[in-house]
């Protein structure tokens, strides 16, 4: 065996494992046989974990409908059943059990609970952005250090999801370390006075050992930066034009916001209760990057100070 799998390049066990599973009682092999042997185990039909296994069909059915992508269900059944092999099933499995139809064990209109609400997998694409010079900014080479290694909480993103034809937005703002997000409603529009009565008086609410700094896109709404950061005591910086991985926390929650306002909707029907909701919901979903714990999880004690 050590012989044929030196000259095939290949590892002695695999030689011995193949002869093992395919070689006939009295020690020979043939490999036309070995083919239709491995042909027949590889077709059989295999039913899905998610068809023969109904609490772990009912907890991925839950989630989904909790609006936790596949990764953060399967991260989160690692967390909560560590030593249960039966209740941990991979991503793909999920979406192969929601997209292709021989699979079926979940219900395709699940499918509407994603991120996409896609009824067909395909890629996506990032639209692009506003850019404008703001006066007198400060570019986010000046921002601390600390701020880029996550190690201590306080450090925000902000930014505008816009609505129908630009006529409506929300603002975001999200705590780097943790994911936490809040939003900050603009029923009336977002002029840079608008935009900066509402964030001024939305950062008001978080407490001072949060309010460290904050980055933000260069976007017209935030010509009274100054002001907001005088008035709300937060030091804020710019990133650089066509650099939304400068802010990549804020362009990932904004894809998952998109679950909530989807793109070409009038966003000033949205009360500001809606938006708490929203928040909520979403600081509720686990992260992979937190080890599948949850944003309120994580900055739950500091808000409290």
């Amino acid at each position: 065996m050590r012989s044929i799998a030196r000259r095939l390049g290949r590892s002695p066990s695999t030689v011995s494992r193949e002869l093992a599973r395919d070689g006939d009682r009295a020690g020979g092999y043939r490999a036309m046989t070995a083919h239709a042997r491995e042909y027949v185990r590889a077709s059989r039909p295999k039913p899905a974990k998610l068809v023969v296994n109904l609490p772990l069909r009912r907890q991925v059915e839950e989630d989904l409908r909790r609006r936790y992508s596949p990764e953060q269900i399967v991260g989160r059944l690692r967390r909560q059943f560590p030593d249960d092999p039966e209740m941990l099933v991979s991503a793909e499995t999920i979406y192969q059990s929601l997209y292709v139809q021989s699979r079926g064990a979940l219900r395709r209109d699940l499918t509407r609970c994603l991120r996409t609400g896609r009824a067909l997998r395909r890629p996506g694409r990032q639209a692009n952005k506003r850019r404008n010079q703001i006066p007198d900014m400060i570019n986010i080479t000046q921002r601390p250090a600390q701020a880029d290694d996550r190690a201590v909480p306080g450090h925000w993103e902000g930014d505008l999801i816009l609505g129908k034809n630009n006529l409506s937005a929300i603002g975001t703002l999200v705590e780097r370390t943790t994911g936490y997000t809040m939003l900050v409603h603009l029923p009336n529009g977002y002029e840079t006075e608008q935009v900066r009565d509402a964030l001024t008086q939305k950062i008001k609410t978080i407490p001072d050992i949060l309010r460290a700094s904050l980055t933000w896109d260069q976007g017209a709404e935030m010509g009274a930066w100054k002001e907001v950061s005088v008035a709300a005591d937060i030091d804020i910086y710019f990133c650089d034009p066509h650099a939304p991985w400068q802010r990549g926390t804020s362009e990932n929650t904004n894809g998952l916001l998109r679950q909530y306002f989807p793109k070409g909707t009038d966003l000033s029907k949205h009360s500001a209760m809606d938006l708490d909701w929203v928040a909520t919901e979403l600081n509720d979903r686990p992260r992979k990057r937190l080890g599948f714990a949850k944003p309120i999880e994580e900055i739950g004690p500091l808000l409290l100070r």
